[in-house]
């Protein structure tokens, strides 16, 4: 299964990435710039083919691309020899205008945020499943004791359904996981239904330093029915089915099902349930083993809410995909200032293995629901990196599209190329930059797999 979810997380990947290099390719050619070569992944290319003048390669490491323009190199050849100036040549990089670059270098981002688009919109016209759980919550408190949360100050309890989050209102509860994850430290106010009544409540949400997402210490409700029981699984040893609803485990009440997470918490070697079937209450043992971590899995799923969505006219797909991406990229943009808030930035910051692994993750799971899920998964997936990647290449730091375009504009406003020694300098403080960066984000990534 790990093996498979890194093919489909390159997979995915080398497309999103093969959208931003094309997006810097048709630019080039487009302000006529010359290619020499457009690469998928980076090192020896494993295979090649020359079209025309260009020649497209498919390189080792499948992590990464470039599109290889004429005369790209030019500002080293003169700054080795000591020159103020690139002398201009048609067809190359530098002999371009200093707009016609900035084109190019903002083409790939651009690209990033259109395939984003025409992937949600894709989603939304033909309509997908939701697999969530009702907008009804329990406290964290009240399965976990100890650590007091948001919710707690706010005066919601066990058993509330949160009906609207400021002026939106909630169905389900992904759109309560939505509203709170963006909306860290800011005073919201709640609407909740409780014993048949309606209450107006404040709440603010706690910052999770790690993950940047805003947290009030809520579990979804969902009743203890069982809706699947995993193949060798206690469970199954223990004769569960689909349908069996659990009432008490380990003489302890289960009205909902996280309430399981406080009783595996004391580590039991046996789960004791008692369960209703046909209008018959049943008992069975489940031994438990417990894994590395200090977790147990009775191989028991639960019952959840599944809906699929109406699919939308073009029209409609189309409006709803770019709402889709603009408040993705808006979410993401401001999820950067985060970074400097004290959040964890082993767990915030992703590197290309770990994001391999969560698209490949997402996919898998998805395919293990079904080939339409699956597909799904993965796009929705891809399209959420590829608005990172967008915002990331558009940071004004140097070697980045950003920092490029930064450059190429002080250009343009000066009239004239700037010292070769400059570019150079400008460069190698980016290279320090990435590569530290990169470096730190790879042993996040390490430390993440270890913790799987």
């Amino acid at each position: 299964m790990m093996v498979l979810k890194i093919l489909l997380g390159l997979v995915g990947l080398g497309v999103v990435v093969f959208v931003h290099e094309l997006g810097h390719f048709l630019a080039a050619r487009l302000v006529g710039i010359d290619v020499e070569a457009f690469s998928i992944g980076w090192g020896k290319p494993v295979l090649k083919k020359k079209i025309g003048a260009v020649e497209y390669r498919i390189g080792m490491f499948p992590l990464g691309g470039y599109c290889k323009m004429r005369g790209e190199a030019e500002f080293q050849d003169a700054y080795e020899n000591n020159r103020r100036e690139i002398a201009p040549k048609r067809g190359t990089y530098y002999g371009a205008s200093p707009w016609k670059r900035i084109l190019v270098s903002f083409a790939g981002p651009l690209f990033n945020l259109i395939f984003a688009v025409i992937v949600f919109s894709c989603i939304w016209g033909i309509g997908f499943e939701v697999h969530t759980m009702g907008n009804r919550i329990v406290r964290v408190s009240d399965v976990v004791p100890g650590e007091g949360y948001p919710a707690d100050e706010a005066g919601l309890l066990t058993g509330d359904r949160i009906v609207r989050i400021d002026r939106r209102p909630i169905e389900y509860y992904h759109d309560i996981q939505e509203e709170i994850a963006i909306n860290a430290e800011k005073e919201l106010s709640l609407t909740v239904e409780r014993e048949g009544r309606t209450v107006d409540l404040t709440i603010r949400p706690r910052l999770e330093k790690s993950t940047g997402a805003g947290k009030i210490g809520v579990y979804y409700w969902a009743d203890p029915v069982v809706r699947s029981v995993a193949e060798g699984s206690p469970a199954e040893r223990a004769g569960l089915r689909k349908g069996d609803r659990i009432i008490r485990a380990n003489g302890e009440d289960l009205p909902y099902t996280v309430a399981m997470l406080r009783i595996l918490a004391d580590r039991p070697p046996v789960l004791s349930l008692e369960y209703e079937r046909e209008g018959r209450i049943e008992r069975a043992d489940l031994p438990l083993v417990y894994a590395e971590g200090g977790t147990a899995d009775p191989g028991i799923g639960y019952e959840s809410l599944q809906y699929r969505t109406q699919g939308l006219s073009p029209l409609g797909a189309v409006v709803k995909g770019t709402g889709e991406a603009w408040k993705t990229l808006a979410v993401s943009v401001r999820s950067l200032s985060l970074l400097f808030r004290g959040i964890d930035l082993t767990q915030a910051v992703s590197g290309p293995v770990r994001i391999t692994y969560m698209v490949g993750d997402a996919a898998a799971e998805g395919f293990g629901q079904s080939i339409g899920t699956g597909i799904s998964s993965m796009a929705n997936f891809l399209a959420l990196i590829s608005i990172a990647l967008c915002i990331m290449n558009l940071l004004p730091l140097p070697i980045l599209d950003g920092g490029m375009i930064i450059l190429f504009i002080v250009e343009a406003l000066r009239g004239h190329p700037l010292h070769p020694k400059a570019v150079s300098a400008f460069q190698t403080v980016g290279v320090v930059l990435i590569f530290g960066l990169m470096i730190f984000a790879v042993f996040g990534d390490i430390l993440f797999l270890v913790r799987r």
